[in-house]
C-alpha cells in the first residue's frame, strides 16, 4: 500500500486530503528529508523545520497559480518534495539534478529564484503589485526567517509594502525563539481571532465611526496599540502598516491551516509571525542545528561522526587561525562578519578577541561600510565576506572603502566554483568587480601557505586589500607559523622551460593566479612550458610579465573566475600598454552562470583542469607544441 508521501505527486493531490491526514503527512515528509538528505547532504536543519509551514501553505493556497517566494531558499525541500520533484531528489546538489535552492527553471511552483537573503518580501510585492495591475486576483507570500530580517532590504521592502495596497502576505519563520515567547493556547486563540473576518470588519468599522470624533478615534488606536504590545509583538510591524498576527506554532497544523485560511480572504499587507525550530523531529539536529545545518552524507541512526583521519586543512582555516594569530600581535585587528562565523572562520576568533568580533547580521552594506568607520579611527579591520556576498555590498566598497582609500583587508572565501550550491554562491566575479576600481588591491594566492603569507602583506598595506580563496582545502601545502609577508605585487616563476634562458623566444609560458597553478603546473611539466604563479592581479606585476614575453612566443593565463574583465583581460592590457604583441590564450570560466556540481567535475567541464588547460594549449599552439620533444608530449 502506497504510503500518503507517495500519493502526493503535485500539490492539487495534497488539497484532496482531508486536514486530518495532514499530520501524518508531515511525519512521513519529515522521514523523507532525513532520509534523503542523509545520502545526497544538504541543508537538513532548516528543512526539518518548514515541514508543516510547506504542507499549510500549499493546502491552503491555490499553487502555481498564487506565488511563494521562500526567502534564501535552503528550506525549501519540502516544497520540492510537494511539488513534483520527490524522484528526483536522489540527485540534490549534483551536476545536472535538482538544485539545493529555488529555481524558476526547474519548476513552475517556484516562483521566484532565491539562495542570497532578504529578497523574499521586495519580490512578492513586486508579484503582488503586478496582480493588482492586471486584474488578477491571486495571492503573494513571502516566507522570510527571523535572521533575514537582520538586513535593510527586508525593510526597505516593508516600508514600500506598507503603502503599496496591494494583498501580500508576510510570514517570518521565526526558528530561534529569538523574538516572541514561547507559544502557547493562548496565542494560538489569538492568532485566530486577529486574523478573522469578525475582527478585521469590526476594526474597519470602528476606525471610519471614530474618525468622526478625532480624539475618541485616538483614544481607541493608543488603546489598540497597547494591548496589543502586551500581547504580542506587533508594533514594529504595523508601524509599517501590516496587519500582525500571531505568533503561533509552525508545527501545529491545526493552527497554521485554519489561520492562513482566514488570511486567505483579508485585504492588503498581512503578518503572519510563526515559530519553528531547526532540526524539528530529529533530536541530533535540534540540540546542534549549526553542525546539522549542511551536513554531508551520513547516518541518520548514528549522526554525523569526526572523520578518522584528520582532513587537510581548508583554506577557511587557515584564515581563521591567521586571524587569531594577527590579533594577538596587532590589538588594532577587528574582524567583522556579516551572520557567516561558521562560514567565513571565525568561531575562534569570536572566542578568543570576544571584545574585537562583531557579527553584523546578514547586512553586507553595514558590514563594509562599518568596517570604513573603524578604519577612519585607525583600526585595522578586517571583513570575512564570501565572494557573492561582497557584491551585495558593492557600492559601499566603491564609495566608503575605495574612494577614501581605507586600509580595509577583504578576506574573500568560496572564491571561484563552490560546487553544491551552485550559481548564486559560485564567486567568479570578484576579480573582475575589484579590479577596476581604483586603490583597490586584489591577491590570490595558489595554495593555503601562501594564503597565510598574502593575508599578512594585505594587513601590512595602508589601503584596501582584497585576497580571495576558494572553499575546501588545497593542495595540503604546509602552513608556515609565524607571520612573514610575501612581497606586495610580485609573482614568481615556479617552471622555467628547458632552454627558456638562451637565444630566441621560444615556446609558451602559462600565467597562473590562484589554486590553478597547481594542473597547470601539471599541464607545464607536460608540454615543456614556463609557468609563473602571478598572485597578484592588481597590482599586475608588469615586470616580470615583460619579462616572461620576452623569452616566448606565446602566453597562456588561467584563472579560476570570469574571463571577461578577470586576470586575463587584466594581462592584455598590460601588453597592449607596453605595446607588446604576443598570442595570448585567456582560461578560465566562461560568460554562463555556473551551475552546482561536484567542483573537480565543473572544473574538467570547463577545461580548467590538467587536461583541459593542455588540451586547449595543444589546440591553440599546435606549431609550437610540435617543437616540444618528443619524449615530452602526451596524448592531448
Amino acid at each position: 500500500m502506497a504510503s500518503l508521501l507517495e500519493t502526493i505527486n503535485d500539490p492539487a493531490d495534497l488539497r484532496k486530503l482531508p486536514r486530518t491526514q495532514l499530520k501524518a503527512l508531515a511525519d512521513e515528509l519529515r522521514a523523507f528529508i532525513l532520509d534523503s538528505v542523509s545520502r545526497t547532504g544538504g541543508h537538513l536543519s532548516s528543512n526539518l523545520g518548514t515541514v508543516e509551514l510547506t504542507i499549510a501553505l500549499h493546502y491552503v493556497f491555490n499553487t502555481p497559480y498564487d506565488r511563494l517566494v521562500w526567502d534564501v531558499g535552503h528550506q525549501t525541500y519540502p516544497h520540492k518534495i510537494l511539488t513534483g520533484r520527490r524522484e528526483r531528489m536522489a540527485t540534490l546538489r549534483q551536476l545536472g539534478g535538482l538544485s539545493g535552492f529555488p529555481q524558476r527553471s526547474e519548476s513552475e511552483y517556484d516562483a521566484f529564484g532565491t539562495a542570497h537573503s532578504s529578497t523574499s518580501i521586495s519580490a512578492a510585492l513586486g508579484m503582488a503589485v503586478a496582480a493588482r495591475q492586471k486584474g488578477e486576483n491571486r495571492k503573494a507570500v513571502a516566507i522570510i526567517g527571523d535572521g533575514a530580517m537582520s538586513a535593510g532590504m527586508a525593510f526597505e521592502a516593508m516600508n514600500n509594502a506598507g503603502v503599496a495596497e496591494c494583498d501580500l502576505l508576510v510570514i517570518l519563520n521565526d526558528n530561534d525563539m529569538s523574538i516572541s515567547p514561547p507559544v502557547g493556547a493562548l496565542n494560538r486563540y489569538l492568532a485566530q481571532l486577529l486574523s478573522g473576518q469578525f475582527y478585521a470588519a469590526a476594526k474597519n468599522v470602528g476606525k471610519n465611526v471614530l474618525k468622526v470624533a478625532p480624539p475618541l478615534f485616538e483614544l481607541a488606536k493608543r488603546f489598540e496599540e497597547q494591548a496589543k504590545g502586551m500581547l504580542l509583538p506587533a508594533t514594529l510591524f504595523e508601524k509599517f502598516g501590516f496587519n500582525y498576527i500571531g505568533p503561533i506554532d509552525g508545527h501545529d497544523l491545526e493552527s497554521l491551516v485554519p489561520t492562513l485560511e482566514n488570511i486567505k480572504h483579508l485585504k492588503g499587507p498581512q503578518f503572519l509571525h510563526v515559530v519553528t525550530r531547526k532540526g524539528r523531529g530529529y533530536k541530533l539536529a535540534e540540540a546542534d542545528p549549526v553542525a546539522y545545518h549542511g551536513p554531508g552524507k551520513f547516518d541518520p541512526a548514528v549522526g554525523i561522526l569526526k572523520p578518522v583521519t584528520a582532513p587537510k586543512q581548508t583554506f577557511t582555516q587557515v584564515f581563521g587561525q591567521w586571524l587569531c594569530d594577527m590579533a594577538a600581535r596587532d590589538e588594532r585587528l577587528v574582524g567583522i562578519t556579516p551572520a557567516m562565523r561558521e562560514g567565513s572562520g571565525l568561531v575562534e576568533f569570536e572566542k578568543r578577541f570576544p571584545g574585537r568580533y562583531y557579527d553584523v547580521g546578514i547586512a553586507e552594506q553595514h558590514a563594509v561600510t562599518f568596517a570604513a568607520g573603524l578604519a577612519c579611527e585607525g583600526l585595522k579591520p578586517v571583513v570575512a565576506i564570501y565572494s557573492t556576498f561582497l557584491q551585495r555590498g558593492y557600492d559601499q566598497l566603491v564609495h566608503d572603502v575605495a574612494l577614501q582609500n581605507l586600509p580595509v583587508v577583504f578576506a574573500l572565501d568560496r572564491a571561484g566554483v563552490v560546487g553544491a550550491d551552485g550559481a548564486t554562491h559560485a564567486g567568479a566575479y570578484d576579480i573582475a568587480f575589484l579590479r577596476c576600481i581604483p586603490n583597490v588591491s586584489v591577491a590570490c594566492p595558489a595554495d593555503e601557505n601562501e594564503c597565510r603569507r598574502l593575508l599578512t602583506t594585505a594587513f601590512e598595506q595602508d589601503h584596501p586589500v582584497a585576497v580571495r580563496y576558494p572553499r575546501g582545502a588545497g593542495v595540503g601545502a604546509a602552513v608556515e607559523p609565524g607571520l612573514n609577508a610575501l612581497p606586495f605585487g610580485k609573482g614568481e616563476v615556479r617552471r622555467a622551460r628547458a632552454g627558456a634562458a638562451d637565444g630566441p623566444a621560444r615556446g609558451v609560458a602559462i600565467l597562473a593566479f590562484g589554486t590553478l597553478l597547481y594542473p597547470a603546473l601539471a599541464a607545464a611539466e607536460r608540454l615543456n612550458a614556463t609557468l609563473v604563479n602571478m598572485r597578484w592581479v592588481k597590482p599586475l606585476d608588469t615586470e616580470l610579465l615583460l619579462e616572461v614575453a620576452a623569452r616566448h612566443e606565446a602566453l597562456v593565463t588561467v584563472e579560476e573566475g570570469c574571463l571577461m574583465g578577470g586576470a586575463g583581460s587584466a594581462v592584455g592590457e598590460a601588453l597592449q600598454a607596453a605595446g607588446v604583441v604576443k598570442p595570448l590564450l585567456q582560461l578560465g570560466l566562461p560568460d554562463t552562470f555556473i551551475e552546482h556540481g561536484d567542483p573537480a567535475l565543473l572544473l574538467a567541464l570547463h577545461g580548467l583542469d590538467t587536461a583541459g588547460i593542455e588540451a586547449s594549449i595543444r589546440h591553440r599552439f599546435a606549431d609550437l607544441v610540435e617543437r616540444i620533444p618528443p619524449a615530452l608530449k602526451m596524448v592531448g
